[in-house]
């Protein structure tokens, strides 16, 4: 299998820490984003949005991050990671979802303004930052993984744009539940960093 992967890119980092953690060996098909690769015909043909990361098995073509890690789980011969039952998967999509909206609008947002220069909204970003943050410590603060009793692709989705919050600006300090997560998350087996994960 081959990824159309930026390093720096927490979506295809959950990619890459997603099958570091389950021995997937992926094929790195690097895009440099500034030089504008990601608009060519070839590419734009895989991903009409034009955006990182992107799947290539065989015939079948997926984008979009959290869409590769239900791909890529459900691939597995163990179904820990994406369970095949209809209330584990609801649990799973919840954090998927939060991970494409709170925390792409809040934390990646920030980053992304702080780290890269988008001339996005920072006020807007930090709100949204606001209102996530306390919720998900407090629900670390009972639960050892997000979604299960165990890792999920819902650990794989929200870990990155959170741990690198800190290069948006964002002190992650008030959270300790939060923070025993992230090591929980460092502490297993096959866990690769990213450039700028402290």
């Amino acid at each position: 299998m081959q990824l159309y992967n930026l390093e720096l890119s927490g979506n295809c980092y959950k990619v890459r820490l997603f099958a570091a953690l389950t021995r997937i060996e992926l094929e790195l098909l690097p895009i440099d984003l500034s030089a504008g690769e990601q608009k060519s015909a070839a590419f734009t043909a895989l991903n009409p949005w034009q955006e990182v990361p992107v799947l290539i098995d065989g015939p079948t073509v997926i984008r979009d991050s959290q869409a590769i890690l239900v791909y890529l789980a459900a691939k597995l011969e163990t179904r820990s990671w994406w369970p095949e039952d209809g209330r584990s998967q609801a649990l799973i999509m919840e954090w998927l979802s939060v991970a494409a909206s709170e925390i792409r609008n809040g934390p990646n947002t920030a980053r992304l303004i702080r780290k890269f220069g988008y001339p996005l909204d920072m006020e807007a970003a930090l709100r949204w930052t606001d209102r996530l943050l306390p919720r998900i410590d407090a629900h670390l603060a009972t639960h050892d993984w997000l979604a299960l009793g165990h890792p999920t692709i819902a650990d794989c989705a929200v870990f990155p744009y959170l741990a690198l919050a800190p290069e948006g600006g964002i002190d992650l300090t008030p959270y300790p539940a939060l923070q025993r997560w992230f090591e929980r998350v460092r502490a297993l087996p096959g866990f690769v960093a990213v450039p700028g994960l402290s």
